[in-house]
C-alpha cells in the first residue's frame, strides 16, 4: 500500500524537527501544493520555512536564482532546471533542504516536452537527487503525483543510509 503525500508530509517534518533541520520549496507546475500540503500537517512551521511559486520560466531565474543561460538552452523542465530550484529554495529561503517540481501538467505539451513529463529535486547538506516522472491522468493527478514524489524523494534522502550487511 502506498502512504498517502499528507502522511510522508508528516514524516518528513517529524524527522526535520527531530534533527533541528529546516525546509524549503521552489514549486513549478505544483504551483504551491507541495507547501500547502506540508502546511496541512500540524506543527509544519517548527520545520517548513516557506517557499517560492515560479509558474513562469523568467521567475525561475529572477526569483529562484536558475541560472538563466540553462533555462533558455534547456527549457524549465530538465533534470538540472529542478536541481536549480531545489538549490534556490534551500538558498533564497536559508534552508536547510530544499525540495522542488517543474513539469507539464496539461492539457498541452509546453515547448514540445509531453504533458506528464516531471522532474523532482531535493538538494541538502552534502546530498541532492533528482527523478524524472513521467506521470499520466488529469491535470489535477499529474500535479498531486509530482507533489507524492518530490515527498518520497525527501523521506528518501532524509532516511540514514543502510548499515553494511556483516557476514
Amino acid at each position: 500500500m502506498t502512504r498517502t503525500a499528507a502522511a510522508t508530509a508528516a514524516q518528513v517534518l517529524d524527522v526535520l524537527v527531530a534533527r533541528g533541520q529546516t525546509l524549503a520549496v521552489a514549486e513549478s507546475l505544483t504551483g504551491g501544493l507541495l507547501a500547502a500540503t506540508l502546511v496541512d500537517v500540524p506543527g509544519a512551521s517548527r520545520a517548513f520555512r516557506g517557499g517560492l511559486v515560479v509558474y513562469a520560466t523568467d521567475l525561475k531565474a529572477s526569483l529562484a536564482g536558475v541560472d538563466d543561460g540553462l533555462l533558455r538552452a534547456a527549457g524549465p523542465v530538465d533534470p538540472q532546471v529542478a536541481l536549480g530550484l531545489a538549490h534556490g529554495a534551500r538558498t533564497r529561503c536559508r534552508a536547510d533542504w530544499g525540495v522542488a517540481t517543474t513539469g507539464v501538467a496539461g492539457p498541452d505539451p509546453q515547448d514540445g516536452v509531453p504533458v506528464g513529463t516531471v522532474y523532482v529535486a531535493v538538494a541538502g547538506p552534502a546530498l541532492e537527487a533528482v527523478r524524472r516522472l513521467d506521470l499520466t491522468g488529469s491535470r489535477a493527478e499529474i500535479r498531486a503525483g509530482a507533489v507524492a514524489a518530490a515527498l518520497e524523494l525527501l523521506a528518501a534522502a532524509l532516511r540514514p543510509p543502510s548499515a553494511p550487511e556483516r557476514g
